[in-house]
């Protein structure tokens, strides 16, 4: 009986916290507003995927092999923090988290990641991170059809994001921009946010 209560209790809250958690808003940033966000910003290819039980809920642990740093310094092998997954019968799912699969490559920015639900980034913990903006800060990496030459698109291209300014949700960001010109902008963007430092 006391195990059967202890069930009924896990799935109320796993309900309870999976209902929270799919109440997603995420504000528009811009790209000035990501690179000065992120802690370190680079192109990554997906390595492993594994969702799994930690501190009290589910979680996507990422492990991404480093191809070029833009911002920061990282090592060759990083990992991501994500709520969200599934882990057994069980899945947690959390709208506007980014979700990888083995093999394929994107631009992320990357924020030190603390432990627990991460709606702000706290400093490091144990060496992984999280993802600056969630889709905000995930640009997958593709080819146009016509030249074959490397594209990003921001997966907030296609998610609702609400835009401060207007006081509304719009589909909105970058989708297959050459992959040069968007280095292009991200040193720019990093250029202005260490003048404003200075």
């Amino acid at each position: 009986m006391r195990i059967r209560m202890l069930t009924l209790f896990i799935l109320v809250a796993l309900l309870s916290t999976a209902a929270a958690l799919r109440a997603t808003t995420l504000a528009r940033l811009s790209l000035d507003q990501l690179t000065a966000a992120a802690d370190a910003v680079a192109r990554v290819r997906c390595v492993s995927v594994e969702s799994r039980w930690e501190n009290g809920g589910i979680w996507t642990v990422t492990t991404f092999g480093v191809v070029e740093t833009i911002k920061g310094a990282l090592p060759v092998q990083i990992t991501v923090r994500l709520p969200g997954g599934r882990v057994g019968h069980l899945t947690a799912s959390v709208d506007g988290t980014p979700k990888f699969i083995a093999g394929e490559e994107a631009v992320v920015f990357l924020e030190q990641y603390s432990g627990g639900l991460q709606v702000e980034p706290a400093p490091a913990r144990a060496g992984g991170f999280t993802v600056t903006g969630w889709v905000e800060g995930t640009f997958r990496i593709g080819h146009d059809p016509r030249t074959a030459r490397e594209t990003v698109t921001q997966d907030s291209s296609t998610f609702a994001v609400f835009d401060t300014a207007t006081r509304t949700f719009r589909t909105e960001g970058v989708r297959r921009m050459p992959i040069e010109q968007f280095r292009e902008r991200v040193t720019a963007a990093l250029a202005r946010a260490q003048e404003k430092t200075r």
